[in-house]
């Protein structure tokens, strides 16, 4: 038998080794470690400095507690019901709520940042009858506010009055709004049905009576008939700080959403968050009592 000649042995190698290089290539871009909500929290690690994909397949909303409620220690951005979930720095494990925008359903994770944690993409499947269980049960022991919690999104809250049409309107104001102010504006996802809108930048008061926080609107979209208003929220007691809760905000909001939703000391770095406001069949100035004139001449809450 002829003898390999060394040429070929070497293109062989070469070859082999371009071949195993593109199977493990191909084998992590497409690892997804797969979780199952099984009424239990779900375990998740995130590596310190990279970013993990947590896929939900539909659109949710994060609410973190105080501790990782801050951009330099936690960068939270859920878009296209994925959460792209970034710890800047290690931190013990801490529970989380993520509530489906479509069922009401709110799944519970513990997340904790690690230096070397796995980065691979997690995807998070929800039993059907979870689910189901979950809203015909919601309000059998755990009042009133758990029956709001798991409430179906109605459809004529959806494009075209279809839940078959993409995600309801207000989520989809809500993500534009967020993504416009604080993403950039290479990653903003345009759209010919949602348009931004004049809004008065004057300070609001009692928007929100059971805090001392300043309120200032900063920028409206609007697709009919839903309008979002983005307000920064500022903490004025330098010795306190609160939890917000959008129950009580005083308004007829069809939607509300706080980016974070503790304020820390005014002073402090974390002494503003920003208030995403859901109206319908009319803008902020609507919906607030007394009429926005009035409390527009109010300058107190704009120092």
């Amino acid at each position: 038998m002829k003898p390999a000649h060394p040429t070929d042995r070497s293109y062989w190698r070469a070859l082999f080794g371009v071949l195993v290089l593109a199977l493990t290539a191909f084998t992590s871009a497409h690892a997804t470690d797969i979780r199952h909500s099984k009424r239990e929290p779900i375990d998740i690690k995130l590596p310190v400095g990279t970013e993990r994909i947590v896929v939900f397949g539909h659109e949710v909303r994060v609410g973190l507690p105080p501790k990782i409620a801050n951009p330099d220690v936690l960068r939270v951005q859920s878009t296209g019901g994925a959460v792209y979930l970034k710890a800047k720095k290690p931190f013990d494990t801490q529970r989380v709520q993520i509530q489906d925008m479509t069922t009401g359903q709110i799944l519970l994770f513990d997340l904790s940042g690690v230096k070397h944690a796995s980065d691979e993409t997690v995807k998070v499947e929800i039993d059907p009858d979870q689910t189901s269980k979950g809203q015909a049960s919601g309000g059998a022991d755990q009042g009133s506010t758990s029956q709001a919690q798991y409430k179906p999104v109605p459809p004529d809250a959806f494009p075209g009055g279809s839940r078959y049409q993409g995600a309801p309107i207000p989520v989809a104001l809500v993500r534009h709004a967020a993504q416009a102010l604080y993403s950039p504006q290479r990653i903003v996802a345009g759209s010919r049905r949602i348009h931004r809108i004049a809004v008065a930048h004057g300070g609001i008061s009692g928007l929100l009576p059971a805090y001392p926080v300043a309120a200032k609107p900063l920028a409206a979209w609007r697709e009919a008939p839903y309008t979002v208003t983005a307000i920064e929220i500022t903490n004025r007691d330098p010795n306190r700080r609160f939890q917000l809760d959008p129950r009580n905000l005083a308004g007829a909001f069809y939607a509300a959403s706080f980016m974070h939703d503790t304020v820390g000391p005014a002073g402090a770095l974390i002494d503003t968050t920003t208030l995403f406001a859901v109206t319908k069949n009319g803008g902020l100035s609507d919906a607030l009592t007394p009429p926005a004139g009035d409390r527009a001449t109010e300058a107190d809450d704009a120092d």
